[in-house]
């Protein structure tokens, strides 16, 4: 198939009409496929399916004696904090151990710098007239959701190869003093799948900014080698923020969610001492403890880092093969007529594809209409606007391979046919 650019108005005409015939016949097949989140699939839940008998009814006492049934340890297992520390790259003294979420971790940081004032700052941020947060993007939808229900303005922020536009982000904090925070996805970044280079964090850590400014590093992909022969690595930021005389700057989250069960995993946060401080005084208000018998059953069962990564790799040969499936159909459907772009991940969770601007919610429609659900255009921007209408999240890791083909083949079908159509009317002027 040549290039669009290259096609006439008739011809664009005859591979609409082609496309849509391609597209009747997939809606006559009654599908129904989900492909709006990255969930992992049942066989990768399995693969932690012995973790539910590593603990027996007697054993339930940490190393260092402490019965897990009962109150106490607001910031976690001490081994439960060594093996994050170990993950992180931190001092297990740096680390809280919540309970399953990370996002929740999230919200309750964001949360308590709206009501108290974090270090660094004169009051909590709710007493600020206005209160912005930098958002790269495309980026993950939960994070905006956080602030958009915090009344948090949101300044989108572009992409680069090497992690968010720093020449920008640094423009942006060295004007406005309200600006007091910045989500970063640092390792396959969701949802281009970018893992952030040295300059670009060493940059983050030492800008100009608010004193109070916080950069919220979530981990989530961190451990998710598609190829794990080839790890990409980030430096350890709470170290790059104290070189640079700003200890306090960043509060780092992870958790176990797509490592062992998505619903019951175990969460953390890595952070400065002085933060530390501050979020233990907090949370000895919100709760007597998180639920340490979760927190001992995955220490026992993935024991150390090693550990995790072994587990890891078993992930990586289920996960593997159906980006390489989507990935090779995308290039067989989309390469040669040049109506998209997208970067292929080493790791993480989504592919990311770019179509023609002002085509990805006709596309996204398009797909709905014969049974396939793909992530809403516009998810990965601040307040759902993709300003150029051009991207689509695609999530693998859920659907039978089967599945993920047929939903792939749709989607290539709906990009073609919406791409055709625009070309054909602009072709008529």
């Amino acid at each position: 198939m040549p290039s669009y650019s290259s096609l006439d108005r008739a011809a664009l005409l005859k591979e609409a009409e082609a496309q849509q015939l391609r597209l009747d016949a997939f809606a006559a097949r009654k599908l129904s496929l989900n492909m709006a989140r990255g969930k992992p699939c049942k066989e990768q839940l399995d693969l932690a399916s012995e973790m539910m008998a590593v603990l027996g009814p007697s054993d339930v006492k940490g190393a260092d004696g402490t019965d897990t049934r009962n109150y106490g340890l607001l910031e976690g297992l001490p081994e439960a904090r060594a093996l994050f520390g170990s993950l992180f790259g931190v001092p297990a003294a740096q680390v809280i151990v919540g309970g399953n979420s990370s996002l929740n971790l999230m919200y309750d940081a964001v949360a308590r710098a709206m009501l108290t004032a974090v270090p660094g700052a004169d009051r909590p941020w709710s007493r600020e007239p206005v209160v912005k947060f930098l958002c790269p993007s495309p980026g993950y939808d939960r994070h905006f959701a956080i602030c958009k229900e915090l009344g948090i303005e949101m300044l989108p922020v572009g992409m680069t190869p090497e992690g968010p536009d720093m020449d920008e982000v640094e423009r942006l904090c060295a004007m406005d003093a309200s600006i007091r925070g910045i989500w970063c996805v640092p390792v396959y970044s969701n949802p281009d799948g970018i893992v952030y280079s040295e300059k670009a964090c060493r940059r983050l850590a030492a800008m100009r900014s608010a004193p109070d400014f916080r950069i919220f590093w979530d981990n989530a992909y961190f451990l998710h080698h598609l190829y794990p022969e080839d790890k990409p690595s980030v430096p350890e930021m709470t170290a790059l923020c104290a070189e640079a005389g700003n200890p306090d700057r960043v509060y780092m989250f992870a958790s176990t969610s797509k490592v062992t069960f998505a619903g019951a995993g175990v969460a953390a946060l890595a952070t400065s001492p002085a933060n530390i401080e501050h979020i233990r005084k907090n949370m000895g208000i919100q709760t007597i403890g998180h639920d340490k018998i979760n927190q001992l059953r995955h220490v026992r069962y993935l024991k150390d880092r090693a550990g995790v990564e072994k587990h890891m790799e078993r992930h990586a040969a289920i996960l593997r093969p159906k980006f390489e499936t989507v990935l090779r159909i995308l290039d067989a459907e989309l390469r040669e007529p040049g109506i998209a772009t997208w970067i292929a991940p080493r790791g993480g969770y989504f592919i990311s594809l770019f179509v023609e601007k002002g085509l990805a919610k006709e596309v996204v429609a398009l797909a709905k209409s014969v049974g396939v659900e793909l992530t809403p255009a516009g998810a990965a921007y601040p307040y759902g606007k993709d300003p150029n209408d051009r991207n689509i999240r695609i999530a693998p890791s859920f659907p039978p391979t089967s599945e993920l083909v047929t939903a792939i083949e749709v989607l290539c079908t709906c990009v073609r046919l919406a791409s055709a159509r625009r070309g054909a009317t602009e072709a008529s002027r």
